[in-house]
């Protein structure tokens, strides 16, 4: 083999070699740019991409617990946030903060209620209480018709409404017992007055005919109301009325012609 023939055989050799590692050096870079690039000329990566996307969710949990615990009254139902982080921003707000401000608004507003119904709902109704002579004018009061009869007539001068109980209690005279009530006069309900209101008493003084016994003129009659120790003192018409053991009196009435028709 000649010089020639063996330069050009070493220089193939080195060629080839130089090629064979510029093919290696290009399929690298290949490889490379295949797992680096996404087509677009971007470079991204996996581990980066999935550490933001925890970043940001993170983020919107902790925002969504913020404005889940700040909203409403003493915690509402937050749904502010993504993911877990607003489900447990949502719980941490509607918790016994907002049970307890609830049950103190009930409080308050049942002690208002109770103050309230003191006032509004107690029983305003005074109860009526039996007329006093004291605070009364009473007088006794001829009449025509019927015979031997005379009319009491009682008038409540007190500021209050008041009743008169049952029949009135009546001595003539010094007469030791009371005068006897006529039974069958007794009215449906109690007689209540209102100031300036007057009830009336009818009075039997005698029998017509003659059937009575004791009789005497009496000029004055003593009145009490049943029940009660105080007593007025009025005069009889006319300087006197005869009185025999047949004197009666009627249950109080509202009006005299009731006292009188029985």
């Amino acid at each position: 083999m000649s010089h020639a023939t063996a330069f050009l055989a070493r220089h193939s050799r080195a060629l080839r070699s130089v090629a064979a590692g510029l093919t290696v050096v290009a399929a690298g870079l290949t490889l490379t740019a295949c797992g680096d690039n996404d087509g677009t000329g971007a470079k991204s990566s996996g581990k980066a991409e999935s550490s933001a996307t925890a970043q940001a969710e993170q983020g919107g949990a902790d925002a969504g617990a913020q404005g889940s615990g700040e909203s409403g009254t003493g915690g509402g139902n937050g749904t502010g946030g993504n993911g877990t982080g607003g489900a447990k921003g949502g719980a941490q707000g509607s918790g016994t903060g907002g049970t307890q401000d609830t049950e103190e608004k009930a409080g308050k507003s049942g002690g208002a209620a109770s103050q309230n119904g003191g006032g509004s709902g107690s029983d305003d109704t005074q109860e009526i209480g039996s007329c006093d002579v004291d605070k009364a004018a009473v007088e006794v009061q001829a009449v025509r018709r019927p015979v031997n009869h005379l009319l009491l007539k009682f008038t409540n001068r007190a500021g209050v409404d008041c009743n008169v109980p049952y029949y009135p209690i009546l001595r003539f005279g010094n007469a030791q017992a009371a005068t006897p009530a006529a039974e069958d006069t007794k009215p449906q309900a109690v007689v209540t007055l209102a100031p300036g209101e007057s009830a009336y008493a009818g009075i039997t003084t005698s029998s017509g005919d003659g059937s009575g016994s004791g009789g005497a003129k009496e000029s004055q009659l003593e009145v009490f109301l049943k029940g009660l120790d105080n007593s007025t003192t009025v005069s009889l018409p006319g300087g006197g009325v005869y009185v025999d053991s047949s004197a009666q009196v009627t249950y109080w009435q509202s009006t005299a012609s009731d006292a009188l028709t029985w």
